[in-house]
C-alpha cells in the first residue's frame, strides 16, 4: 500500500509481490514454509534482484542459499496499537502531511526548505503500515523521528487505523520501541544477483 505496489499473489510458500524496481524487481515472502519448500523455491529464482523474505533469523535462513545470494540488512516486524500522538517539530522545523489514495507523506523541513525527515504510511482497514522514516544525517539527534511517527500516526487514526504495523532495522528499532512499538520476530532476507551500489 505504502509502495503503490501490485497486491500481494498468494503462492504455496506465502506471497508473490512484484516490486519492479532496480534494487528489487520481486519479493517472496515465506509464510509458515518448511526448509524443503523454501530450498524449492530458491532453486527456480533467475531473475537478478529477486529477493525472498521470511519471519526468521538470518542463521536459519542462510543454509538455504547457495552463492550468488546476498543477505538484506537485518530487520525486525514491529506492531504497536495507535494513540493519539503528542509530539511537534522543534524550533525552526515545520511538518506537512500529505494524504491521497491511502497513503500518506509527511515531510519535515528546516527553516531554509530543506527536507530534514520523512515517511509515509499505507491504510489498510484497521491496519496501517508505516513506512521509509528517515531523518537526514544533518539533522539527526532532534527528535524528528518522533514527529514524524507523531504526525503520521495521527493521519491513519483519523483515517480508522487502530494497529500500525513496520518492518525496523537494527538502528531504526530503537525509535519505536521507545515510541511503544513491539517487536513480534525478526524479518530477514536474501537477494539474488543484487543490483551494484
Amino acid at each position: 500500500m505504502a509502495r503503490h505496489a501490485p497486491r500481494p499473489v498468494d503462492v504455496p510458500w506465502g506471497l508473490r509481490i512484484d516490486i519492479g524496481q532496480p534494487a528489487q524487481a520481486v519479493r517472496h515472502v515465506l509464510l509458515d514454509t518448511d526448509a524443503e519448500t523454501a530450498r524449492g523455491l530458491i532453486g527456480t529464482i533467475t531473475e537478478p534482484t529477486a529477493c525472498v523474505k521470511a519471519f526468521l533469523p538470518q542463521g536459519e535462513m542462510e543454509p538455504w542459499f547457495p552463492s550468488g545470494w546476498e543477505p538484506t540488512e537485518p530487520c525486525f516486524l514491529m506492531a504497536a496499537d495507535l494513540r493519539p500522538p503528542d509530539a511537534h517539530a522543534p524550533d525552526g522545523y515545520t511538518a506537512t502531511v500529505e494524504t491521497a489514495g491511502g497513503v500518506t507523506h509527511v515531510r519535515v523541513l528546516s527553516a531554509d526548505g530543506e527536507l530534514a525527515a520523512s515517511g509515509r504510511t499505507g491504510l489498510a482497514g484497521a491496519a496501517c503500515v508505516f513506512d521509509q522514516i528517515v531523518t537526514e544525517p544533518a539533522h539527526r539527534r532532534l527528535g524528528l523521528g518522533t514527529v514524524v511517527m507523531a504526525a503520521l500516526t495521527g493521519a491513519a487514526i483519523d483515517g480508522g487505523a487502530s494497529t500500525g504495523v513496520l518492518g525496523a532495522t537494527v538502528q531504526g528499532r530503537a525509535l519505536y520501541e521507545a515510541l511503544g512499538w513491539k517487536v513480534l520476530s525478526p524479518l530477514n532476507g536474501y537477494v539474488y544477483a543484487p543490483a551494484a551500489p
